[in-house]
């Protein structure tokens, strides 16, 4: 992950022309505070060429107990092609928060493979304060693509996984929850799951990596990390269901981190009423 997982709105503006360009809005309504949408009152807000994609209710495993899992690569394929992406296709994902969803469908693609994929910094906020335009609909009319989907081993793991690694040295859980969630000081806000963390997790809540709307610098970003993780470790981020896990993992890649992986279940399967391990502060 030598290049950086970031385009800026003033980079983008320049591409616009670029006709490998596949702009994606992969917005999901936050439930995590801090975290607030343009588009959720008013008229819709697009950034001009985007297509949606929507991992939360589309792009996903189908009859899955768990909200938006990873799907399997065919599906996968067949859904990216339905967007007109290409195996050449530059993808840039952004979202209505400024960094929140994007980070996740970023991540989804890598995980199949394609590596030309970047976030949007600042997001759809930080577009429209630039003063670039907007629009109201997606772009609907593309071709279908000819994207192949290749899943690469280990980028979204699974709760037995992540079992094996609570007692791996080579391996370090993070956390993207609340202190207090994670410190079972606070309730889920989802009913009926367990307060707490898995037993050895460290704990870098989310909004911590983020200045305002923007990832901080990878400098900043070391620092953060410097102390919750080896650069030889495998880090495996969670969440409360496998969202803003990602932005610790496009955190971690901005700060130079290679060894990568998301717990797609995260605590919505792990602090489900069962025999995992939980522990509180």
């Amino acid at each position: 992950m030598s290049t950086s997982p970031l385009i800026t709105v003033e980079q983008l503006k320049a591409k616009l022309d670029d006709p490998a360009l596949v702009i994606l809005d992969a917005s999901v309504p936050p439930v995590v505070p801090g975290f607030e949408a343009i588009n959720r009152e008013g008229p819709l807000q697009l950034i001009p060429g985007s297509r949606r994609f929507d991992y939360d209710k589309q792009i996903c495993k189908p009859d899955s107990s768990l909200p938006h899992m990873m799907p399997e690569a065919g599906q996968f394929q067949a859904q990216v092609r339905a967007l007109g992406v290409n195996q050449d296709s530059f993808i840039v994902v952004y979202d209505d928060c400024g960094i929140y969803a994007s980070p996740r469908a970023w991540w989804m693609f890598r995980a199949m493979g394609h590596d030309k994929v970047v976030v949007l910094d600042g997001g759809l906020p930080a577009w429209i304060a630039a003063g670039m335009q907007t629009t109201d609909s997606y772009d609907s009319d593309v071709a279908a693509g000819d994207f192949e989907a290749h899943e690469q081993a280990g980028l979204f793991c699974d709760a037995a996984e992540v079992l094996k690694a609570l007692d791996d040295s080579d391996s370090k859980i993070l956390d993207a929850r609340s202190a207090g969630r994670f410190k079972g000081t606070e309730p889920e806000p989802r009913p009926g799951l367990r307060s707490g963390h898995m037993p050895g997790a460290g704990n870098l809540p989310c909004r911590n990596v983020l200045d305002g709307q923007f990832l901080k610098s990878p400098q900043e970003l070391q620092t953060l990390f410097q102390d919750l993780l080896r650069p030889d470790q495998r880090m495996i981020s969670s969440c409360g269901s496998g969202i803003t896990a990602c932005i610790l993992t496009l955190a971690a890649a901005r700060a130079g981190h290679e060894k990568l992986s998301v717990y797609d279940g995260s605590w919505v399967e792990w602090g489900a009423p069962s025999k995992l391990p939980v522990v509180s502060d």
